[in-house]
């Protein structure tokens, strides 16, 4: 039996760097949506009554893409192992 460690190498770097990527893009998501959760402690209501919501609607959408990126990569992943 002979193995190719150049190869095992390669997969493992990788899937290293997947890894790492897919779960730091789902923990910028998590904490998009916490960024709109609740206002930054010792900010003060503006007229509508809102705090930032322009941010906070950004960090939101940030979260969506950040989510979507997810799914697209599990997806793929999915579609490389059964094709």
């Amino acid at each position: 039996m002979n193995i190719d460690w150049a190869a095992l190498g390669s997969v493992f770097g990788v899937s290293l760097v997947a890894t790492v990527a897919l779960v730091g893009l789902f923990t910028l998501g998590i904490v998009g949506l916490s960024k709109g959760a609740a206002p930054a402690e010792g900010a003060t209501a503006t007229a509508s009554g809102t705090t930032g919501s322009g941010a906070a609607a950004l960090a939101r959408t940030g979260a969506y893409v950040c989510f979507g990126l997810c799914v697209a990569a599990v997806s793929y992943g999915i579609y490389m192992i059964v094709a």
